[in-house]
């Protein structure tokens, strides 16, 4: 029932560099913690975890991650917090997302017929850089699915498949692919939407380049994509092809925001962000793929080559019994 505190867990990895956000933060934990059992496994620097601390003492449970070794720092603090956890049902969730309890209760309760819950997030409030971002969600939404920065999943199935590979940048895929691996069952809800506060300009200008190159993860997105420029130059030539694959450009975005009853949280204007998305990707993944080259792309701390690993590859180290388990502990 919505009045009773749902019987899960709720984790959120963090590293924060600056605490600008902290009382913002702190309302919405104090709101979370009424409605289920929380866990915040924080990676930030001694000065910040003694802030966070004190903030959130008497509201949540605040856990340092130790051992959390090199790679992404996220994925260590999704170890960390799922082994802690108190509960078969886990939430896991980035610092920016923020759920209402309808949403929370909706991925809870999905849970049981599945091992791993995919919401849609969407971005509130949104200023003009969120909009742009919002163009590619309508796109995944309409061509496949997005994904998000929030999921639900079982403990007993995380700690069978021995959590998932910290060295890879596409975190999100990679769990997934995983759960699948051992044959876990990926529930995809693209009408379930959780909110989420945008990054500032600055860092959504910082991410082009690494979301980009998450498409080394998908081949055949990455040929899709690195066929935008050269297709965009041609059509550019003429009007009429320019003004066609503009307009299937918003059909294909407006069949996105759509899809699971979207449009009440995706507004009118949202398809027509899809265009300049689609030319800065066109763009950046060329950039990408030079950067491969270079051994990767950079992500907080570390230098991160690999994507994701293939669905073949992860169904193989089941096979060949490979189930090694991966670093990341908290300490209360």
């Amino acid at each position: 029932m919505m009045g009773d505190r749902e019987a899960a867990e709720y984790v959120i990895p963090l590293r924060w560099r600056a605490d600008g956000e902290l009382a913002e933060m702190t309302s919405y934990l104090r709101q979370l913690a009424t409605w289920i059992d929380v866990t915040v496994v924080d990676g930030s620097d001694e000065e910040r975890f003694s802030a966070h601390a004190d903030a959130w003492r008497g509201i949540v449970r605040h856990l340092p991650v130790t051992g959390s070794g090199a790679g992404n720092g996220k994925v260590h603090g999704v170890l960390a917090g799922v082994a802690a956890a108190r509960h078969e049902r886990v939430i896991l969730a980035d610092d920016d997302v923020r759920y209402d309890r309808p949403a929370l209760t909706a991925v809870i309760r999905a849970l049981g017929a599945a091992d791993l819950v995919k919401p849609q997030n969407y971005f509130t409030p949104a200023p003009w850089h969120a909009r742009w971002d919002t163009g590619r969600s309508l796109l995944n939404r309409a061509l496949g699915e997005d994904y998000p920065g929030t999921y639900g999943l079982r403990r007993s199935t995380f700690t069978a498949m021995g959590g998932y590979d910290p060295e890879v940048l596409f975190e999100n895929l990679e769990l997934e692919r995983t759960v699948r691996a051992h044959g876990g069952r990926v529930a995809h809800r693209p009408g379930i939407y959780v909110a989420r506060r945008p990054p500032s300009a600055r860092h959504f200008r910082s991410q082009r380049v690494r979301q980009a190159y998450d498409s080394w993860a998908q081949p055949a997105r990455l040929l899709a994509e690195a066929a935008i420029l050269p297709v965009v130059l041609w059509c550019l030539r003429k009007r009429a092809r320019a003004i066609a694959l503009l307009g299937a450009l918003l059909l294909v975005a407006e069949r996105g925001r759509r899809r699971s009853n979207g449009r009440r949280v995706f507004p009118r204007s949202a398809p027509w962000w899809a265009p300049l998305w689609m030319i800065e990707r066109g763009v950046t993944i060329w950039i990408a793929l030079a950067l491969r080259l270079r051994g990767g792309v950079r992500y907080g701390d570390a230098r991160l080559s690999r994507a994701a690993h293939s669905q073949a590859q992860l169904r193989r180290r089941v096979e060949t019994g490979d189930r090694s388990r991966y670093a990341g502990s908290a300490r209360p």
